[in-house]
């Protein structure tokens, strides 16, 4: 599992059951799944998804800056951030309050094959804004729901784990995406490989993404089930807060989201995420 190589203490504090136990990473309280169908952590700041490891698999799905230093208030760099209820700089935060808001882990699922966690994010009246259900089994199924009245953005941030980007293609978008660096929609090549920094999003007509990664010899394939957008990111050399000068060589960002077309209150977005 990555957090091993994560420099920050962790200490248990409690056991929830055999499978599931509150840990905590520095300042930041997570929970960690042992299962037989593979291994999960989970952040209460954000019900951010840290790392999944499917019991096949070699090396974690997402990917964890190696010098997050797990901070209260400060939004963890990897794995799934949830950004809500809006996105980018629309207001403040950027990237919405999720992310760096406490969750809490309000129901869990224990079978021999699969291991459901749901999460809930609860207003300033205790209210439930949203919850995230977490579905782990041969494949990693991300629900989103949105509760409250206004309408929302939302985007599972995911960062998935490349043994290079520069041998790493990314299947199944179309041939045009909103180029966010310059702000125009423009023509761009599907299959998409990758030798600069990108950030563009793309319209989801295609509900299925592959990411190649040759040097794992492995494809993760991402589903987006009832999203408007996805996005797509490595900021290659620009400077990343909690990230090194190299660490977008092993990262690229494949993201489902609604930006375009916002959330209303009940719907519910996935994605499904599965290594082939």
């Amino acid at each position: 599992m990555q957090l091993q190589a994560i420099q920050q203490p962790i200490h248990l504090i409690k056991q929830i059951n055999p499978n599931i136990s509150l840990q905590q990473i520095n300042e930041i309280p997570v929970i960690m799944l042992s299962h037989p169908v593979g291994s999960a952590v989970i952040a209460l700041q954000g019900a951010h998804l840290i790392s999944w490891q499917p019991h096949f698999a070699k090396q974690d799905i997402f990917w964890l800056s190696e010098v997050e230093p797990f901070k209260l208030g400060s939004a963890i760099r990897g794995g799934v951030p949830v950004c809500y209820p809006w996105f980018k700089d629309y207001a403040t935060p950027v990237h919405g309050y999720a992310r760096i808001s406490l969750w809490q882990l309000s129901q869990w699922h224990i079978a021999d094959d699969k291991v459901e966690l749901i999460f809930s994010l609860n207003d300033s009246n205790n209210l439930v804004e949203a919850t995230l259900k977490m579905e782990f089994s041969h494949e990693c199924r991300l629900t989103f729901t949105h509760y409250a009245p206004e309408a929302a953005q939302l985007a599972l941030h995911s960062y998935f784990n490349v043994g290079d980007i520069t041998q790493t293609t990314l299947f199944g978008l179309p041939k045009t995406a909103l180029d966010t660096l310059i702000n125009q929609q423009t023509e761009v090549p599907s299959p998409r490989h990758f030798d600069q920094e990108t950030d563009a999003i793309y319209s989801a007509e295609n509900s299925i993404s592959h990411i190649d990664d040759k040097t794992q010899q492995r494809v993760i394939e991402i589903e987006h089930l009832n999203a408007s957008d996805i996005v797509v990111w490595n900021p290659w050399h620009k400077k990343t807060s909690s990230m090194s000068d190299t660490g977008y060589q092993t990262m690229l960002c494949v993201e489902t989201a609604r930006i375009r077309e916002k959330l209303q209150q009940g719907e519910s977005v996935q994605t499904v995420i599965r290594l082939k």
